[in-house]
């Protein structure tokens, strides 16, 4: 009889904790689930804090947080979970760059701390006690680490980028920054 691993206990804790908060969040976004605004909100959010195409946006910005923590909380593809989730949250940190670091004030403290803790959990791999583990981590290679963690990289730049050119370029209008 083996014995339960504390380490891959934890791991399961914070995947099971993380991932319940993301999917929760995504799912405001997505379905307008806990108070969220839904597709429609999030799209009109998205407009005004400069993301385009906003519907685009809110959709990847759901599916990332929604999908990425549900797959987080069932350790399945954890790296690909973790590396979405992670490059979600660089959006969302852009948005609330502005105010500071701490969230009592509008901050990225938040959305930051999520990030990490998927961008980790997606590195480290799910533990003994996930699908991964249970499907002989066919989803959990070194490689898919690199390419996911190096493709979400260069969306959330891509995203954030291109957020950022447009505002500078209309500098005279006002971004909602308060939904993310």
């Amino acid at each position: 009889m083996t014995c339960v691993n504390r380490r891959d206990l934890g791991l399961l804790v914070l995947r099971v904790g993380t991932g319940a908060v993301l999917a929760a969040h995504g799912s405001q976004k997505l379905g307008g689930w806990f108070g969220g605004g839904g597709i429609e909100g999030t799209t009109a959010a998205m407009e005004a804090m400069g993301f385009h195409p906003p519907k685009h946006s809110a959709l990847a910005a759901g599916l990332g947080e929604a999908g990425g923590g549900i797959l987080l909380a069932l350790g399945l593809a954890t790296p690909a979970a973790g590396a979405a989730a992670a490059g979600t949250m660089a959006g969302a940190v852009a948005v609330h760059a502005p105010a500071g670091f701490f969230a009592m004030g509008g901050g990225y403290e938040y959305p930051a701390f999520l990030g990490f803790t998927a961008a980790a959990i997606g590195v480290t791999g799910a533990g003994r006690y996930s699908l991964d583990h249970a499907t002989g981590h066919v989803l959990d290679r070194s490689w898919v680490v690199a390419l996911a963690f190096a493709g979400s990289a260069l969306a959330a730049a891509a995203v954030v980028g291109r957020r950022a050119k447009a505002q500078a370029s209309a500098p005279g209008e006002a971004v909602d920054e308060g939904v993310q």
